[in-house]
């Protein structure tokens, strides 16, 4: 793609960058065929290749996004897809994340709009605030009618029981237990996350006892928290960096082997450190290194092995790859050779790689292409005939839940669960809720 950049526009190294970017791209439209906005919309502008165009003008432009520009960026997932589609390589993550970045800085959003935005920001990413929240919506379910406009679906999307906090997401020190007791052949640190914890704690609790019973000692290290991701995707850069200050920080200080995640979503943003803070000469280095140390629970354990397998007759699973983890991060068979080896039997859903819906904050901002998207994942999720559906995201994991519950089927619908959660039972662990 031919670009017009001034040499002065071009001094800027984000500008030079997405340059770069823009100049890879050839035009093909692979990448329609497996976006999930486009499928749906079938318009240009909601592609893409179209997106692409509109980025390109918006940069060069220098002037601030018309609502329509806004409303084309906004629909995309960055489930990026499209990324493991392009046989040109085009980074598009980090060309739609400056785009993101400059309607934040540019575009006078309707003040409800900045209101909603400014409540995700400030309530998702802190567990004790998030908490309360849901506690909240539970107790004002009954009088939704009375509240303004996408409050009311995201009071639908609230759970009608928050789970009591566990004490696994407090900082401290988990030593290997079993025959690695004393002996320890690797210290990780847990990133606990935000939004996890607090809807669905077993997952964290699941996974200290799969790596500890593997052999790691277990860091949850104090000052750690969000990932950042979810103020990052909004365009807010300045609190995406100070969320991934905080963790390399934290990291640094805890002296660990690895960071583990086991929310891809935060996962695909950890290892991205290294390019958010690329510009910033005190940090870009310790960044980077984080970056480095970034692995994916089942990455890990792909390491590790899944050790003795204790459970017998296990389920059918039909395991869902969150965009985050396939596309993101490319993990596509870590996943499903685990959960193999651990003895369950693993089918996949037909249009695997279309998003489910939920994209961080995506169902809540766009509730209505979120919800025909998760309609058509809970149909070919049925397809597969699973009895358990495993995936590795918590928002993937609660949206498709959610779906399910909405639309139950026959027989009701099958429990949604972690992969960890199936591991960690399989191999001596409790049986997840609801399986």
């Amino acid at each position: 793609m031919q670009t017009d950049f001034t040499l002065a526009q071009l001094a800027d190294p984000e500008i030079e960058a997405a340059d770069t970017i823009l100049r890879k791209c050839v035009h093909c439209g692979f990448c329609t065929a497996t976006c999930p906005t486009y499928v749906l919309l079938g318009d240009e502008l909601d592609s893409p290749r179209g997106r692409i165009y509109l980025i390109k003008n918006l940069l060069e432009s220098d002037q601030p996004p018309t609502a329509k520009v806004v409303k084309h960026i906004d629909r995309c997932l960055s489930c990026l897809s499209c990324i493991t589609t392009c046989p040109a390589s085009v980074d598009y993550m980090h060309l739609i994340d400056r785009a993101r970045a400059r309607i934040e800085q540019t575009f006078a959003r309707p003040w409800p709009e900045r209101m909603l935005r400014a409540l995700l920001a400030f309530v998702v990413p802190s567990p004790g605030v998030f908490r309360l929240a849901l506690k909240a919506a539970a107790l004002g379910r009954p009088f939704k009618a009375m509240l303004p406009g996408r409050l009311k679906g995201m009071v639908d999307l609230a759970p009608a029981r928050v789970p009591a906090a566990s004490a696994i997401d407090r900082p401290r020190v988990f030593e290997a237990q079993g025959k690695y007791k004393g002996k320890r052949l690797k210290r990780v640190a847990l990133m606990t996350g935000c939004a996890q914890q607090v809807l669905r704690p077993g997952i964290n609790e699941a996974t200290v006892r799969l790596l500890t019973r593997r052999g790691c000692q277990v860091v949850v290290a104090a000052g750690a928290g969000c990932c950042g991701a979810l103020v990052h995707h909004m365009g807010r850069e300045d609190q995406a960096q100070k969320q991934a200050r905080a963790n390399i920080e934290a990291w640094e200080k805890a002296g660990v082997e690895a960071v583990v995640i086991n929310a891809s979503g935060c996962g695909t943003t950890i290892k991205d450190y290294g390019w958010m803070l690329k510009h910033d000469p005190a940090w870009a280095g310790r960044a980077a290194r984080i970056a480095d140390l970034a692995r994916d629970v089942t990455e890990i354990m792909s390491e590790l092995g899944v050790g003795e397998v204790t459970e017998k007759g296990l389920p059918v699973v039909t395991y869902h790859s969150a965009c985050s983890m396939q596309h993101g991060q490319g993990l596509r068979e870590e996943p499903k050779a685990l959960l193999t080896a651990a003895g369950f039997e693993v089918r996949e859903p037909a249009e695997g790689h279309l998003c489910c819906g939920s994209a961080g904050t995506y169902n809540m901002l766009q509730p209505a292409l979120a919800g025909r998207l998760l309609e058509r994942k809970v149909e070919n999720l049925k397809r597969a005939g699973g009895a358990v559906i495993a995936t590795g995201n918590i928002g993937c994991l609660e949206q498709i839940a959610g779906g399910f519950a909405k639309n139950p089927g026959k027989n009701g619908g099958p429990p949604v669960v972690h992969t960890v959660e199936l591991l960690d039972w399989a191999t001596g662990g409790p049986k997840p809720p609801g399986v």
